[in-house]
């Protein structure tokens, strides 16, 4: 009896850290209210559009005009690669025109990621 009330308590509290990990999309999307000052998902602004984010190489969306320091990061843009960018920019590609200090809390990252992934899939966001 006690082993299954371990593993019941061992289960219920590893649940919270599962949908930690998940990343909440709507969260994200509250989140990416901060980026909106630079970047929107369907066109270039100060920073480069976000829809075609998953799998693109850094530097390359067409019409946008990035550092020399962004083209040659050799970056594709996937969760982990974002997720690293994310806590620091300018650490991460020093020389970078994002003058932006960076996301420091996991989750928030980690909500972001999810919003931007979801909306990549939708066809209404990114057309």
């Amino acid at each position: 009896m006690r082993k299954k009330s371990c593993f019941l308590l061992a289960a219920l509290l590893a649940l919270p850290m599962a949908l930690l990990a998940a990343g909440d999309p709507k969260r994200g999307e509250e989140i990416y209210s901060r980026c909106a000052a630079c970047h929107s998902l369907d066109y270039n602004r100060t920073g480069p559009r976000h829809c075609g984010l998953f799998g693109r190489k850094a530097g390359s969306t067409p019409a946008f005009q990035y550092s020399v320091a962004m083209r040659r990061s050799k970056i594709v843009w996937e969760e982990k690669t974002l997720d690293t960018f994310l806590t620091d920019p300018m650490k991460t590609v020093p020389g970078t025109a994002m003058g932006y200090a960076g996301i420091p809390d996991k989750q928030e990252r980690t909500d972001l990621i999810a919003y931007l992934k979801m909306a990549n899939g939708s066809k209404e966001l990114c057309p």
